[in-house]
This record gives structure tokens, sequence and C-alpha cells, in this order.
């Protein structure tokens, strides 16, 4: 049995891998699609795909950062326990929006005057970690707060992570029908690329579980990883 909770990496994301619509913090699929014809008909298929997912969560405070957390009104409560990584981008209003929307908040972070640490809420958890490591950020996860299974939300970057370290069990992707391109802008997964033979391990080579024609264009592709 594994020490840390089965994760499935799931996005929404361009034919050509694009999980945002440019380079800009200001342009982002969940803001911009809604307003794009051949687009907007058939988003409403990947929130509620989202609505079924797992009932732990993983995001970063710069995605949510993206999305408003900071400014928005305090939420009504969910069912979801959500887990953030975040260093910098979450203020403390954004600390307490996830207080009120999450059954359990855990903060995973290196810093040490993060606002979070202002906060006293009883479902706010914070991992502290003096240098980052995911691995034992899931262990700590599933066995001090019993996390079996956990949907990845993150950025390009945190994703490219979790697949350098061996921590993605099923990617489920949405696929939308568009092209957006743009070397800057952020992919499926990100980070540092592969420079030499040597590192060939690091690939996470994927069987194809299930491939779902929706509709409006829209495929839904579901994987296991097997290495």
């Amino acid at each position: 049995m594994s020490d840390r909770p089965v994760t499935t990496l799931y996005m929404l994301m361009s034919v050509d891998g694009k999980i945002s619509t440019g380079a800009s913090d200001d342009l982002d699929v969940d803001k911009d699609f809604p307003g794009i014809d051949g687009l907007k008909d058939g988003l409403h298929q990947y929130y509620e795909i989202e609505q079924t997912t797992d009932l732990w969560s993983f995001n970063t405070g710069r995605v949510q950062e993206k999305m408003g957390v900071n400014e928005k009104p305090l939420p009504e409560k969910t069912p979801v326990s959500f887990v953030l990584l975040d260093n910098h981008h979450l203020t403390e209003h954004g600390v307490r929006y996830f207080c009120a929307r999450s059954k359990e908040f855990v903060l995973i972070t290196r810093n040490k005057e993060h606002p979070a640490f202002s906060v006293k809420e009883p479902n706010l958890h914070i991992l502290f970690q003096e240098k980052q490591d995911l691995k034992e950020a899931l262990r700590l996860l599933k066995t001090q707060f019993g996390c079996e299974r956990l949907t990845i939300q993150s950025g390009g970057t945190v994703n490219s992570l979790f697949l350098r370290e061996k921590l993605f069990d099923y990617v489920d992707l949405v696929v939308a029908p568009v092209l957006i391109g743009g070397k800057d802008t952020s992919t499926l997964i990100d980070g540092r690329s592969l420079v030499s033979e040597d590192e060939l391990s690091g690939l996470g080579v994927l069987k194809l579980e299930e491939c779902q024609v929706l509709n409006d264009s829209y495929l839904r592709l579901r994987y296991k990883v097997v290495s």
C-alpha cells in the first residue's frame, strides 16, 4: 500500500496542450473561453466533470490569485478539502476565502511570514517546509489528514515537479477544440526540459483507459501512468 494518496491530474487544455490563453496573467481559459464562439457552448462539460472528481483538490496560490480569490467575497462551505502550495500569492483574505470554502484547508509553504500564520480557523492546517518536498507533503496529507485520493489542478511548472518525481497516477484531460500557440504560454507540463538520454526516465508513459467524445467537439481523455 502506498504511503501517499492516489493522484489524478485533471486539466482543461487546448489541442496543442496549452492551459492558458496567453503568457499574461490577465489571460486565462476560465475567464476567456466563456466569451469565445466555438468554445463557450461546450465548456460546461469540463465543470460538470470537475464536480465528480476527488474530494481533495490540489492547486497553487498563483493560479488562485489569477482566479481572484484575494478579492472575491467569502464563499459558502463545500464538501471539498483544498490543498494549496503557496509562498507569496495569497493574501490573508485569500486564506480566509479557502477556510470558508473548504472542509479542511491545508497550506504548504516555505514562507515563515505567510499571511496564513495570522489566521486562526479550526480547519486551517499549515505544512511548513524549509525546502519544498512534494513527496513528503503527499505523505503527510495521507497519514495526518486521511487524504486517500487527490485531484491535481495546478499550473504547468508545479505539474512538472509532480511528473519528474513520479507522483502522478492518472491523467484526466478535457481537450477544447482550439489552437492557442505561443512558446511562452503555459502548457500542461512546463518546468525544466530534459537535455540528455540519461534523463529519459523522467518521462511519464501513459496507457489510455478511456476516450470520450463530448458535445461541441470537446474530448475527454483518461490515462493511467504506467512509468
